[in-house]
């Protein structure tokens, strides 16, 4: 069966050729939430997409959200997946945290597909500040935990946490969680500490990682 626009229901070139045809909203228009790539309204919670080549993190509707989710494929967009684990015998010593030289206990980690490379970048009052991950540095850090491997290029981040303790845990989120708390921190930090109110919306952050995740199955096991 066909839709309006000629090709098979559901098809990709039909949600293309919708998203191609759709008009856009009125500059006048109250602004709302809507699907970067089609304007169909999104809900609060939807999903994101990120454009490999600009990094941008898009907001996307289910339809085109699809279109996206394929590991292998060789796409300028990819969805970004909602799969939180955790690596419950994450090996990481105080020296390997120095080597990274991030001035909080807390760092992302991602690999960027099309500079072949790892970025870590870490919360701040300023927003996301971000440097190349030493290439010696991830090289250990994926020596005495080689199941990190799995992370998803550019969509996925290794959530790298020291607590009070001098505790690290380590964790797999998605690259738009990453993003938030990045938000979240710009807005809420005051003065040299960041505030009672920005250690709260860290805990609560660190609360949902926690109540999302499942344990990291090894390398090669379906997750």
């Amino acid at each position: 069966m066909s839709d309006p626009t000629g090709f098979p229901a559901g098809s990709p070139l039909a949600t293309l050729r919708r998203i191609s045809t759709r008009p856009r909203p009125a500059a006048n228009e109250v602004p709302e939430e809507r699907c970067d790539m089609c304007a169909e309204p999104v809900p609060e919670e939807h999903g994101h997409v990120v454009d490999l080549n600009s990094r941008r993190l898009m907001c996307s509707c289910r339809g085109c959200y699809l279109l996206f989710t394929a590991d292998n494929a060789e796409l300028r967009f990819r969805a970004v997946p909602d799969r939180y684990l955790h690596f419950p015998g994450f090996v990481f010593t105080t020296a390997d945290w120095d080597s990274l030289q991030i001035p909080v206990g807390l760092a992302f980690c991602f690999r960027n597909s099309v500079q072949k490379e790892m970025v870590v970048f870490y919360p701040s009052p300023a927003g996301a500040t971000e440097s190349d991950l030493p290439m010696a540095a991830w090289e250990t850090m994926l020596a005495s935990n080689p199941d990190l491997a799995q992370v998803r290029d550019d969509v996925e981040a290794l959530l790298v946490h020291r607590n009070d303790d001098g505790e690290f845990s380590c964790h797999i989120v998605p690259i738009d969680a990453c993003y938030a708390l990045v938000g979240t921190m710009r807005n809420t930090w005051r003065g040299f500490d960041g505030g009672q109110e920005a250690r709260a919306a860290l805990a609560d952050f660190f609360d949902d990682v926690d109540r999302r995740s499942r344990p990291a199955k090894p390398v090669g096991d379906a997750q």
